[in-house]
């Protein structure tokens, strides 16, 4: 079952992140609340995916080779994107989840806390409500 009544009320959701297993987790646990629209692997991918796809929200990798999420996000705030971006990420540090909202993130899952923050995070971030996982 998806959130809503009809498909417009489905958050429509874009995933980047470098690692295969974290893009099946991060769609498998969406499923449920949201239309995945895409996948893709890195920075520029998800820039062009954004600007072809109109996705509500991106869930975004901070850590990946070339482009970090983080540039990514600022990217995407230069060009007007109207996206959400939630960051799923392990860093804990302050300074990354500072650095992320600095960024335009609206919303921040930590890893571990992907099965339970995750849907939650990415239908706050769609309402315009920040969203950030606890640290322990």
């Amino acid at each position: 079952m998806r959130y809503g009544s009809t498909l417009s009320d489905v958050a429509r959701v874009l995933l980047v992140d470098d690692n295969e297993e974290m893009l099946a987790r991060s769609a498998a646990t969406l499923a449920p609340a949201c239309e995945i629209i895409g996948a893709v692997k890195d920075g520029p991918a998800a820039l062009q995916a954004a600007e072809a796809l109109h996705p509500d929200v991106i869930v975004l990798d901070i850590s990946m080779p070339g482009m970090t999420g983080l540039e990514v996000a600022s990217r995407l705030c230069q060009a007007g994107s109207k996206a959400a971006v939630v960051f799923l990420t392990a860093h804990r540090e302050e300074d990354f989840r500072d650095a992320a909202l600095s960024a335009g993130g609206i919303g921040y899952v930590l890893k571990p806390r992907l099965a339970s923050d995750l849907i939650t995070a990415v239908l706050e971030a769609r309402a315009g409500r920040h969203f950030i996982s606890p640290a322990s």
